[in-house]
């Protein structure tokens, strides 16, 4: 998928430069436009000029001469199609970076199920078995609770028995059930 979307990407900034060029040629011919991007072109001139003046060290409190309208003109469209090939590299290159940081959310989100199922001990090669079994967790925890209740209840129990098999004997705990129905039989009065 990832060679796709690149050659995507290529195709679609080589795509853009024929695309350019047929902006030049009607920026260049439209009269209300043309006016326009000759102010555009005589600005950047100027600031062109003044920076490569301060980088070579020349005087920058110069008059800078305006360019005469045709190389104007000239100039603007072939910076409005840098601009155009620019931006669509810039969009590119952004929606390159979003598809790879939702790539990154989903693996990092696997990453942090696979531990999670780790801790709890089910096994990560079985995630689509064992996701049902993730819904219902927390019931999963309230029956281990009750569970855990019963065998307390039933360690007391045990442990009350053997404290009577201790006092009476062994046989005394398997008499035990005779004398506590015969206790809670009501004994005919005389």
């Amino acid at each position: 998928m990832l060679p796709l979307l690149k050659l995507g990407t290529l195709a679609l900034k080589t795509l853009s430069k024929p695309i350019a060029a047929r902006l030049k040629k009607q920026a260049g011919i439209h009269p209300k436009f043309r006016n326009m991007i000759v102010s555009v072109a005589q600005a950047n001139h100027r600031i062109t000029t003044t920076m490569q003046r301060r980088i070579y060290g020349h005087a920058t409190d110069v008059e800078i001469r305006p360019l005469n309208e045709e190389k104007a003109v000239q100039a603007a469209v072939d910076l409005m199609g840098e601009l155009f090939v620019f931006s669509v590299a810039v969009a590119a290159l952004f929606f390159e970076v979003q598809r790879s940081a939702r790539s990154e959310a989903k693996k990092e989100e696997i990453r942090r199920q696979e531990m999670e199922f780790l801790l709890i001990g089910l096994n990560p090669e079985l995630l689509p078995t064992q996701n049902s079994k993730l819904n219902g967790f927390q019931g999963m925890r309230q029956r281990d609770e009750e569970l855990a209740q019963e065998v307390e209840l039933l360690k007391q129990k045990l442990a009350e028995i053997e404290k009577m098999a201790n006092a009476r004997g062994l046989a005394g705990v398997f008499n035990f059930r005779q004398a506590q129905a015969e206790e809670a039989r009501p004994t005919p009065a005389a």
